[in-house]
C-alpha cells in the first residue's frame, strides 16, 4: 500500500475549487477507533476521553475497539489492511508506530501504510528510582553503571515497546550498560520498582507523581525536549547532557490513500474535539498533555522518534 496524500486536494486547488466545498464528505455508519492495547490503559483512556469530546461533532457513532497484543502492533497490522475510506482509524504514536518496528519485522511500514489524522496528547517519560536508593542524579546513575556495567537493573513495559527503547538510547548516549527486565504493562513496572526488584524504571507522569508525593520514588529526569510543567525542577536528559529525545505520543491515523475530504473531514472535527472545554477538563483529569499537530506533522514527527530509536539500536 502506498499513499497518496492531498492527491485530490491538490487537483481541487488546481481547478480553484476549494476542498471543502467541492469535496464534501460526512460518514454515513460508525467509526472505529481501534486501540492497540487493552481496556483501562493510559492508551485507551485516550481514546475514549478524546471519542467522548468528540461525539458531538459526528452525526455518526464513534466506537472504541481494543485489539490488543504485541505491543500494539496486532491492532497496527488489522487498521493497514483496512480500505483507506476513513470508517476505520488507529490511535498511533506509541510503542506500534516508533518503536517496535525497529526491534522486530512488522506486518506494515508505518510511514508507508498509514496517515496521520491529528496528534491529540504527548505523555511525558519520567526516569525513576526508589526515594532510598543511592542514586541521586543521571549522573549518579551514569557512574554507577560505569563501575558496574550490567548491574544495574531496569524495568520496562515490554522488550520492544517504547519504555525499553527509551533505556536503550539512554544507555547508548551515556556509555553504559544496564540489565533489562520487561513486564507487561506500566503498573506492574512501578509495582518492581516500589518491591525492589529493578533499580531504575520509566512511567508516565501520572503515575510517577503519585508515587514522588506519596514519597516513595524520585525522578531523576525526563525524556521530552522540555521539562515537565507537573515536575518544574526534573531536568531533561539533554539538560541533563544525554541528547536523547522520545515523547510518547498520542493520536489518530488511518491507513494510507485517504481522499483528502474525507481527511480535512476527520482533521477538522477531531481538533474542534481537542480545542473542547470538555476535551480540556478529561484530559486534566486522566493526566493527559494536550499537544495537538495536524496529520502531516504528526507524521514528520512519528518519523523523528522512529528514526531516532533506529539510530540508537544500530
Amino acid at each position: 500500500m502506498k499513499r497518496f496524500k492531498h492527491t485530490v486536494g491538490t487537483l481541487c486547488l488546481a481547478l480553484g475549487l476549494t476542498g471543502t466545498a467541492a469535496l464534501a464528505w460526512e460518514p454515513e455508519k460508525p467509526i472505529e477507533i481501534v486501540v492497540g492495547f487493552s481496556a483501562g490503559g493510559g492508551t485507551d483512556v485516550m481514546a475514549r476521553t478524546l471519542a467522548t469530546a468528540a461525539q458531538d461533532e459526528f452525526p455518526v457513532p464513534l466506537v472504541i475497539v481494543n485489539r490488543a497484543g504485541a505491543s500494539g502492533v496486532s491492532a497496527a497490522e488489522y487498521v493497514a489492511r483496512q480500505p483507506a475510506d476513513g470508517y476505520t482509524l488507529l490511535v498511533t504514536g506509541g510503542s506500534e508506530s516508533t518503536s517496535v518496528p525497529n526491534h522486530r519485522e512488522v506486518g506494515y511500514d508505518i510511514s508507508e501504510d498509514f496517515q496521520g489524522i491529528l496528534r491529540a496528547v504527548r505523555m511525558r517519560i519520567v526516569l525513576l528510582v526508589r526515594e532510598d536508593s543511592e542514586i541521586a542524579s543521571v549522573e549518579d546513575l551514569v557512574a554507577q553503571a560505569k563501575d558496574a556495567p550490567g548491574e544495574i537493573v531496569y524495568a520496562s513495559s515490554g522488550a520492544g515497546s517504547l519504555y525499553h527503547s527509551t533505556m536503550l538510547a539512554f544507555g547508548d548516549e551515556a556509555g553504559i550498560d544496564m540489565a533489562h527486565v520487561p513486564f507487561k504493562g506500566g503498573a506492574e513496572t512501578m509495582v518492581a520498582l516500589l518491591g525492589g526488584h529493578v533499580d531504575v524504571a520509566l512511567a508516565s507522569p501520572d503515575e510517577a507523581q503519585r508515587q514522588i508525593e506519596a514519597g516513595k520514588v524520585r525522578a531523576l529526569a525526563v525524556t521530552s525536549d522540555d521539562r515537565f510543567p507537573g515536575l518544574p525542577d526534573v531536568p531533561t536528559l539533554q539538560e541533563a547532557g544525554y541528547d536523547v529525545y522520545i515523547d510518547n505520543m498520542k493520536g489518530l491515523s488511518a491507513p494510507a490513500g485517504l481522499p483528502d475530504d474525507v481527511y480535512e473531514y476527520l482533521n477538522s472535527r477531531f481538533a474542534e474535539a481537542v480545542k473542547s472545554t470538555e476535551f480540556v477538563k478529561l484530559a486534566e483529569k486522566s493526566g493527559l498533555e494536550i499537544s495537538y499537530l495536524d496529520g502531516p506533522s504528526f507524521d514528520a514527527q512519528i518519523d523523528k522518534m522512529s528514526n531516532a530509536i533506529g539510530k540508537a539500536l544500530d
